[in-house]
């Protein structure tokens, strides 16, 4: 996979390769796009942050975009490049604004 595969705002579902090399499933909203990475939230666990390199994703089983009132927000710093360039995790709690949180 790559850069193109993918839009930000958007959720996924897809298969993707661990650390420890296995297989899983995984449900994903995709916040920021980098050229060989991108920064997203795992919908189905807790509020953590992960940068998931594009080469990690074996396929994308469904893709469904998000409305605009119900984009999930997080402060542009937080997205920056450099702030992940030693960084795979951050715990960041994200709403949108339409939810009431």
């Amino acid at each position: 996979m790559n850069k193109s595969n993918f839009k930000e705002n958007t959720r996924y579902t897809i298969t993707w390769r661990t650390a420890d090399g296995k297989l899983r499933p995984a449900n994903i909203y995709v916040y920021k796009l980098f050229e060989t990475a991108m920064i997203a939230r795992m919908t189905d666990k807790s509020g953590f942050l992960y940068k998931i390199g594009y080469d990690d994703i074996i396929k994308i089983v469904h893709e469904k975009a998000v409305d605009k009132e119900n984009q999930y927000g997080i402060p542009a710093a937080v997205l920056d490049e450099k702030i992940w360039k030693d960084r795979t995790m951050m715990e960041r709690y994200s709403s949108s604004s339409h939810m009431g949180k």
